[in-house]
């Protein structure tokens, strides 16, 4: 059984578009968050989440419109290391494009699955999609990356409450 995080979606841009949202810098950091290096194949991407915390992935692959591969060498969050995000683009009749995402690896079983799982619940269904379709992501530190967080603190105040 496949337990690794996924989503499925279908974004109002061409797979040109989402393919530059996702291997560009300006892209990354306009729907992720702040990053430097280069996101074609073979590059390797440093992702900055705040002053102590970074994530490194090696561009396995990086084909226009077609995918996105990379493969998580090394981060803060040691249940990322050795771990792969899939970004797969097809392109509809309409001229949208359909986005399978998987982090393969990510899984219900790793200590920091919830909150992983909410980032990417919001970043890959709002803020990419909202990039992509607008030119406005929600990157980490946003307002609405803010609100997020706050969400989940209080959820977690509740649980150990209750």
């Amino acid at each position: 059984m496949n337990d690794d995080y996924e989503a499925r979606l279908t974004l109002a841009a061409s797979t040109d578009d989402v393919f530059d949202a996702l291997t560009t810098l300006d892209g990354l950091a306009g729907w992720w968050t702040s990053v430097a290096g280069s996101g074609l194949t073979g590059g390797e991407l440093t992702f900055t989440f705040g002053p102590d915390s970074r994530a490194v992935m090696r561009v396995d692959a990086a084909s226009r419109g077609v995918n996105v591969r990379w493969t998580n060498v090394a981060c803060v969050m040691e249940d990322w290391v050795g771990t792969s995000m899939h970004f797969d683009l097809e392109a509809t009749p309409s001229g949208a494009t359909e986005l399978r995402f998987r982090h393969v690896g990510l899984t219900p079983q790793l200590a920091c699955y919830t909150d992983c799982k909410s980032g990417w619940d919001h970043f890959i269904p709002t803020s990419l999609r909202d990039f992509v379709e607008t030119g406005a992501g929600h990157p980490n530190g946003s307002d609405a990356d803010l609100a997020r967080r706050d969400v989940r603190e209080q959820q977690r105040a509740s649980a150990q409450v209750g």
